[in-house]
């Protein structure tokens, strides 16, 4: 039995764990997903003072919470920067790492310096009717909806992660590239992943590998466990 550890993107909140949550405890395994302050089941904690190191907390809280000593780490897309800042925390309690089509950012970078022009408008244009809060990208005429999606704190597409040698200490990693995604932030990292000899998966399907690719999510995780 493996204990995971799963956290979800920006604008939106654990559902979207929901089928990987069951396959994987269907397998025999211990399934924490994160919830984030401000996302999801947390919207009623929503504020433009929330930053990229208060989602680490919340990680590194709800994985002492569950008694998790070691355990396999998995984020998909924003949650890609907090698995990181996780893994600069509690590298050496990680068996596996697994990016789900989500950012790899090195020391000293946040998302906005991993992220294009396309993504800069958006967040900029975003602060002329709702200053600290992004609209989910892409969306037009967005409503908040009550427990799933809803607005994301600026600030943690801005605070840079600090690596401190403590990820390097995690054995095996893992990414997931969705090439049917446009337009994607994501093949740098494919790219690196695949440079680097990680355990590498490419997959036709949009960003939200998990609802379009659940077997292929499932068994990408389990393989860490072995």
């Amino acid at each position: 039995m493996a204990d995971y550890v799963l956290v979800h993107g920006a604008w939106g909140g654990s559902q979207s764990y929901m089928r990987t949550r069951a396959d994987l405890q269907a397998a025999g395994h211990r399934v924490l997903v994160c919830k984030l302050r401000g996302l999801g089941t947390r919207q009623d904690e929503l504020h433009p003072g929330i930053t990229l190191s208060d989602h680490i907390d919340d990680v590194c809280d709800q994985i002492a919470e569950a008694g998790f000593d070691r355990f396999i780490l998995a984020g998909h897309s924003y949650g890609g920067m907090v698995i990181t800042g996780t893994a600069a925390r509690l590298g050496a309690r990680i068996d596996a790492i697994c990016y789900i089509d989500a950012f790899l950012p090195a020391d000293g970078q946040s998302l906005w310096d991993i992220t294009g022009e396309y993504e800069h408008n958006w967040y900029i244009d975003s602060q002329k009717t709702k200053p600290g809060y992004v609209d989910p990208i892409g969306s037009i005429d967005f409503t908040v909806v009550p427990d799933m999606v809803g607005y994301h704190p600026l600030l943690t597409l801005l605070e840079a992660v600090t690596l401190t040698g403590e990820e390097a200490k995690i054995p095996r990693r893992a990414y997931i590239f969705a090439t049917g995604y446009q337009p994607t932030p994501f093949p740098r990292f494919a790219a690196q992943a695949k440079a680097e000899g990680w355990d590498y998966h490419e997959t036709d399907c949009s960003h939200f590998v998990m609802a379009d690719r659940p077997e292929l999510t499932r068994d990408v995780l389990l393989a860490l466990a072995g």
